[in-house]
């Protein structure tokens, strides 16, 4: 029997020290646990709980019970930040998660810049720091992970994507310049989530961010420098750093790995056990497939669950974002056989 609470068994693992299990998590934003099956068992449901801080604590909270996740994920969308940057954003409904209606500028040429100590705190920015106190006051064992949209993909909410892309390489200056002006609002965004008793760590997605789509140069001089700008953020102030990275990264692996993560989380397609052997210094996070979630048996999930646990990966996690018809059977399936693994010998 451990004598972990959930909060240093995910802490331990993030600043690499013994545990006796790996923890099993579901970090919010892009990849949250809203499932709509919850929210009927419970009352508490979106998208009021986008709107209302003690609304969105209320629904981590039922998150955390019936799921068994180890940790607090908030907020539960991708659409914080940019539509406090002026992209307009439906708030969704019971199934479907918030969207970005339309990108506010055609062009990263024409993106206007705001004052980042009045855009911090202001706009749903204050929903979700108000959540993470609350959280923590009322579940000080349980770690309240904060999870924000990456830069990459938090500038190509505000700017058209298909321009944006291009522009990356045509209108480097004016790129650097957009990616320094939302790295910069999300870096106070997590400094308002850590300071005092708020959120325990910090995590990212930035499904904007593939290799697939940057290549490795442009992912390197785009994604690599802003994603690690957040982290020494992050890191100044005493919090972990976990960042999830969508798509196939084989092409960007020796770009990937200079990211300066507590831990690294892939989609199912990548091999974890062969990244870890390649590079044992990564704290690696994933990878259950959520297609598989979504619509495979317990026992298959179950099965899943082991080999990743039995293959060393140091934090077992959804590999992605979760669809809201996914069944509670099949989450529960995945974190019972964690907690059920055998003790990891300690050195």
């Amino acid at each position: 029997m451990s004598n972990y609470t959930e909060k240093e068994r995910l802490l331990r693992v993030l600043h690499k020290e013994s545990v006796d299990r790996p923890p099993v998590i579901c970090t919010g934003g892009m990849m949250n646990a809203a499932i709509v099956e919850i929210m009927k068992k419970t009352g508490h449901t979106l998208p009021e709980a986008h709107l209302d801080a003690q609304r969105m604590a209320d629904l981590a909270l039922d998150i955390h019970e019936y799921t068994g996740f180890e940790n607090i994920g908030i907020p539960f969308c991708m659409t914080v930040e940019a539509e406090l940057l002026g992209s307009p954003v439906d708030h969704g409904t019971l199934e479907c998660e918030p969207k970005i209606a339309s990108e506010i500028f055609p062009s990263l040429t024409q993106v206007e810049f705001r004052d980042i100590d009045q855009l911090v705190h202001s706009g749903r920015i204050n929903v979700v720091v108000d959540a993470a106190h609350e959280l923590a006051r009322r579940r000080p064992d349980v770690p309240i992970v904060a999870s924000l949209t990456g830069p990459v993909s938090t500038a190509a909410s505000i700017v058209d994507p298909l321009t944006f892309y291009k522009e990356l390489r045509k209108h480097p200056a004016d790129a650097h310049r957009v990616l320094e002006y939302v790295t910069d609002l999300l870096a106070a965004f997590a400094d308002r989530l850590l300071d005092g008793q708020g959120a325990s760590a910090i995590a990212i997605g930035d499904p904007s961010a593939t290799g697939e789509l940057l290549g490795p140069k442009i992912f390197e001089e785009y994604a690599v420098r802003y994603i690690n700008k957040l982290a020494d953020r992050v890191h100044a102030k005493g919090a972990p750093f976990i960042v999830h990275i969508c798509g196939d990264v084989k092409r960007v692996k020796p770009q990937l790995v200079s990211i300066r993560a507590d831990a690294l989380s892939t989609d199912a397609m990548i091999s974890l056990p062969a990244l870890k052997a390649e590079y044992p210094h990564i704290t690696t996070m994933g990878n259950l497939s959520t297609f598989a979630l979504q619509w495979n048996q317990a026992e298959k999930i179950a099965k899943m669950t082991r080999n990743l646990v039995a293959d060393g990966i140091d934090i077992i996690s959804p590999a992605c974002g979760l669809s809201t018809s996914t069944h509670l059977e099949s989450i529960q399936a995945m974190t019972r056989t964690v907690k059920e693994a055998a003790p990891v010998p300690q050195p």
